[in-house]
């Protein structure tokens, strides 16, 4: 046993008590550790080096041995003292199981008895100081949400990146081979190599995930048959370049190990994606305020992707701009399982859930749900997370909805999914569609977006005859016998009065959604007009479910006569829905048509109606507490004694608990003020907002910038949907089939790609690889 002195243990004998060396390891020997400490004879060393609490201040060699040697588990204590909810860690948690039954070990996780938490070795020996995940600081010791956040860390980009550097070092140690017995000379060699070669392979990435373009084929081998985009585009470089000539040359005859001319090229997608998601995280932390948007999108295969996007005001710009970010995909699960997995990826991104003042979604129960949605559990913890029905998707899930609960509805537009397919079969079978109807053509039906479905919808509706016309042509031309006979079949049968009807009634309802839809999108788009546009909805389907019907029918039996159809019902329709408070004449021919009305023209309006007053009513909420701030109109129109009410209120709705994000009082001196002060022109909340920047107005700055928050456009050019579009557009491509870590941020966010500190990563990124291959 070593003198206690020369461990350096003389000043801290009164904090922890003294042990053996032995304690370090079974494979430390005392030698190790003596030159360790003469290495740095002021710091002590720690007890136990195994143990990842100590590992805040290691220097070079410490860690060097650490990598060595690996982490270490107490293999025979399966299971850690109980919390106060009765909960431990367990030996179970060292163990992943993989969707088809297959365990990995999670070699990385280590438990410290002495704190009682977890921590990622690798993540705490080469994190860098930007990373906030506890697992790689303080450590982590929720063992009841332990499983969400162990599977959530080890598919994260910086992790990944982390297990890359830790088994770089580690087999540079097991060569004996560590950095300082490398020449200096070598690795700066190795590093101008770099500087000048990342420039240009960045730039081939960018380009590749700007343009939504695949990376490989199926050769990875340059200079070989069906190698896909990245290596073409490397080999076009090298034509005129000699920097990449010449690292082809040395990548050929195998003179370095790293060279990301192939799949390793995954490393640096990581590396500029991590590089964004920090930049993402900054601003957002200087905004403070953010609202949370969940998307459900089908990607290219049909299957749902749920993405997550958050919404900020960014401060630090001149301008005050409005901004999107997207930040991943979640699993598509339950609401609260759903729920669970925001709240975790929040934390490892160390964003607080207390800082939400808004959250808008597309569609889908699992996150509007009002009982067990994501919506309603952001609220039970959080009251100040603000649901904001987003205007163009709120009318498209009254759509969905509306479809989805009548069944000859869907039946409606099942014909024309099949006339479109019909015509979808080849080129020959869409020239005959265009020869017939000039100047509209059909779209295929989206499900999930049936507003966009009114030129489909305008193509029957003004050219039933033509469109029917095409259907018997193809079926006397084509030679797929299948294709022939639905053609026939829906040229027959399909183009019935009560068909005709519908079409009447949909394209009615689908042309004035889609009018405002459109509106709502529009750059100037204020949350009051949003408001007037759904008050004018609900206006038009209460007079239509008065008149509707009867000039539908007038409609649909013009163009049944020019078709030559007989203006008969099915008479399946009288006994669609019962109604007992109706007394029809079942026999009648009227009291089929009567059916149709009630059964379903007034059902379907009726559902419009329902649900756009739900629209209003969440709208109006919004309205009465932040309504006064919309535009200085607004503002200015109120008394002394209305606005200190407005402000009051607003302090209110934005108390949770003993926080509180605005003082009414000081709000109301402050909004006198403006009131007093603004440009006589009016301005809306974000011109508002950039004209009381410099004025030192506080708490009128932060109403303004939850405000703007909330998914809602509101004032300016920056669309709630635009990220959305991106998105959409990215998972219908088919570079979203190559599965890439990180490519989906950056193809995305490719706009802050542009703003990243190149020639600080690039250095970094050089001084890495130079040293990996002077190493070996």
């Amino acid at each position: 046993m070593l003198p206690m002195k020369s461990l350096g243990y003389d000043k801290c004998r009164n904090k922890r008590k003294i042990k053996h060396v032995d304690d370090l390891g079974d494979h430390v020997e005392n030698d190790d550790v003596s030159n360790l400490v003469n290495e740095q004879p002021p710091q002590s060393i720690p007890l136990d080096i195994y143990d990842p609490s100590n590992w805040e201040n290691l220097n070079t060699k410490l860690r060097d041995l650490l990598v060595e040697k690996g982490p270490r588990r107490d293999l025979f204590g399966e299971k850690g003292p109980k919390d106060k909810s009765s909960r431990c860690f367990s030996s179970t948690f060292y163990t992943r199981y993989l969707p088809n039954g297959e365990k990995r070990d999670r070699e990385w996780l280590v438990y410290s008895k002495d704190v009682d938490k977890v921590f990622c070795f690798c993540c705490k020996l080469f994190k860098r100081l930007s990373l906030k995940c506890q697992l790689a600081n303080e450590g982590y010791g929720d063992w009841e949400q332990l499983s969400l956040l162990l599977k959530e860390h080890e598919t994260s980009i910086e992790h990944i990146f982390h297990m890359i550097t830790w088994k770089d070092v580690r087999l540079t140690l097991e060569k004996n081979e560590t950095v300082d017995k490398i020449v200096p000379d070598k690795i700066n060699q190795e590093k101008q190599h770099w500087r000048n070669v990342l420039p240009r392979i960045i730039s081939v990435v960018k380009f590749l995930v700007k343009h939504k373009f695949t990376f490989f084929g199926t050769n990875d081998r340059i200079y070989q048959n069906y190698r896909g985009n990245f290596f073409t585009q490397i080999e076009m470089i090298a034509v005129w370049d000699q920097v990449m000539q010449m690292h082809i040359g040395r990548v050929q005859n195998n003179e370095i190990r790293c060279h990301y001319l192939g799949r390793n090229i995954q490393e640096l997608i990581i590396l500029l994606a991590s590089e964004i998601k920090s930049a993402i995280i900054k601003k957002i932390k200087e905004a403070k305020y953010f609202s949370v948007i969940l998307d459900c999108t089908l990607d290219s295969n049909d299957e749902k992707q749920i993405s997550l996007l958050l919404r900020s005001v960014d401060v630090s710009t001149s301008p005050i701009k409005i901004e999107e970010y997207f930040l991943g995909f979640l699993n598509v699960c339950s609401g609260q399982g759903l729920f669970e997995e925001l709240r975790s990826v929040l934390k490892s991104l160390d964003l607080n859930l207390d800082d939400v003042r808004g959250q808008g979604y597309d569609h889908g129960s699992n996150v509007r749900g009002r009982d067990q949605g994501v919506q309603n559990k952001l609220l039970d913890i959080n009251r100040r997370a603000w649901y904001m029905p987003c205007g163009c998707h709120s009318l498209n899930l009254t759509l969905c909805d509306i479809v989805d609960s009548c069944s000859e509805a869907k039946s409606f537009f099942g014909v024309i999914q099949n006339i479109y397919t019909l015509f979808s079969h080849c080129s020959k079978c869409w020239k005959i569609l265009e020869d017939n109807v000039k100047g509209l053509t059909l779209e295929q039906l989206t499900i999930s977006h049936y507003e966009s479905e009114i030129e489909s919808v305008r193509a029957i509706r003004f050219h039933a005859l033509e469109v029917r016309e095409a259907l018997l042509q193809l079926a006397e031309t084509v030679s797929d016998l299948k294709v022939r006979c639905q053609a026939l079949s829906l040229a027959t049968y399909g183009f019935d009065f009560e068909f005709l009807l519908r079409m009447i009634i949909w394209f009615d309802i689908l042309s004035v959604v889609d009018s405002v839809s459109k509106y709502l999108e529009s750059k100037d788009m204020l949350i009051d007009v949003a408001i007037d546009e759904v008050k004018r909805l609900i206006n038009f389907f209460e007079e239509y479910k008065e008149t509707g019907f009867t000039q539908a029918m007038t409609v649909a039996k013009g163009i049944a006569t020019e078709m030559e159809i007989d203006y008969v019902f099915n008479e399946t329709c009288k006994t669609r829905r019962k109604n007992h408070a109706e007394n029809v004449n079942e026999s009648s021919p009227e009291s089929v048509e009567e059916s149709f009305r009630i059964h379903y023209f007034l059902h379907i309006v009726d559902q419009v109606i329902g649900l756009l007053k739900r629209m209003f009513e969440q709208f109006q909420a919004y309205e009465d507490v932040f309504g006064f701030l919309f535009s200085s109109e607004k503002l200015n129109s109120l008394d002394d004694n209305n606005l200190k009410s407005c402000c009051g209120h607003l302090e209110f709705s934005l108390k949770h608990g003993k926080s509180c994000d605005v003082d009414g009082n000081d709000l109301f001196e402050e909004l006198k003020f403006l009131q007093g002060n603004l440009p006589k022109e009016k301005m809306t909340a974000l011109e508002i907002l950039n004209f009381i920047k410099e004025l030192g107005l506080p708490n009128a700055c932060i109403a303004y910038r939850i405000l703007l928050t909330f998914p809602v456009t509101l004032a300016s050019a920056e669309s709630s949907f635009s990220k959305l579009k991106l998105l959409k557009s990215y998972l219908q491509s088919p570079i979203s089939q190559e599965k890439l870590d990180g490519r989906d941020l950056i193809s995305v966010e490719n706009d802050l790609l542009e703003n990243i500190d190149y020639e600080k990563f690039i250095n970094d990124v050089a001084t890495k690889i130079a040293i990996r291959n002077a190493s070996h």
